[in-house]
């Protein structure tokens, strides 16, 4: 069964995005993914955990956090 996993993680520049794009894809058993830059988030789906997602762009020098959406809506 897929998991969603959806991070705030900083989205600074095209080579930030790059390397995120970069550990993403080795992350085993993932099935989609999607970066989110006017939001600054990552959104992976397979059978994968936020922790594995977290330690792959911790890898990479990048700290994510897990994603709010209570954060994101605006009244």
């Amino acid at each position: 069964m897929a998991n969603v996993v959806e991070l705030k993680v900083g989205l600074h520049c095209e080579e930030c995005i790059k390397m995120i794009l970069k550990a993403i894809k080795k992350i085993q058993d993932i099935e989609t993914y999607d970066v989110d830059t006017r939001l600054n988030k990552v959104t992976v789906t397979g059978n994968i955990t936020n922790q594995q997602v977290v330690k792959a762009l911790q890898k990479i020098g990048k700290q994510a956090t897990n994603w709010e959406q209570d954060s994101t809506t605006s009244y």
